[in-house]
């Protein structure tokens, strides 16, 4: 059967073409918002093209997740002297998130994650294989699990204020000030002492 008139067939570039489009609805549309229909127009494919790349919504979700989530950048922010982890890694997420590219994704994911049990689940596995996970195993201090997962709680709630919520003063205070006040208490979840009160207490 001939294909759709003005339609593209599928391969690599195109299947990128489609991620690129559904990254750029999840982000201005949220999780709801955001239809295979839609996205395929947007791409210029037909819709039965997406599901053949990714099956479903959630299929296409999840790997716009992944696209979205850089996580070698944020696991690279880990080389180098261990007495300033907790910098660079800060420092590190905070450009992703004022990146204009990455920003508005990275709010998506989490907006979506925040509606979603099902994208909950889907973002909780793909940080634990992929970001948490190669965390760990380059701290060198016992726990290293428990140590990954403070450090990520941090994060995570700095994004929640600083970005989702946009709560001042947090909101407004230069990055690199943020930084500043942020780093050290990620440096301590990273390689500092934790008590076995600490360790009992968020093993939960």
């Amino acid at each position: 059967m001939a294909e759709e008139r003005g339609r593209r067939p599928g391969n690599p570039q195109t299947r990128q073409e489609i991620l690129e489009a559904a990254m750029e609805s999840f982000a201005a549309h949220g999780y709801g918002g955001t239809t295979i229909r839609a996205v395929a127009r947007a791409a210029g494919v037909d819709p039965a093209l997406v599901m053949h790349f990714f099956g479903n919504k959630d299929g296409l979700f999840e790997a716009a997740i992944k696209a979205s989530m850089p996580v070698a950048l944020m696991v690279g922010a880990l080389d180098g002297d261990a007495s300033g982890i907790g910098e660079r890694l800060v420092a590190r997420y905070l450009e992703l998130w004022e990146d204009p590219r990455h920003g508005p994704r990275l709010s998506a994911v989490l907006h979506a994650a925040a509606a979603t049990p099902a994208t909950a689940a889907l973002l909780k596995e793909l940080l634990g294989r992929e970001l948490l996970a190669p965390i760990a195993r380059r701290l060198p201090g016992a726990h290293p699990e428990v140590r990954a997962l403070l450090a990520a709680s941090q994060l995570l709630g700095l994004a929640m204020i600083r970005y989702l919520l946009r709560l001042d003063p947090l909101a407004s205070l230069p990055a690199g000030q943020v930084a500043a006040l942020i780093a050290p208490n990620v440096q301590r979840y990273l390689t500092g002492t934790l008590s076995l009160d600490e360790i009992a207490a968020a093993r939960g």
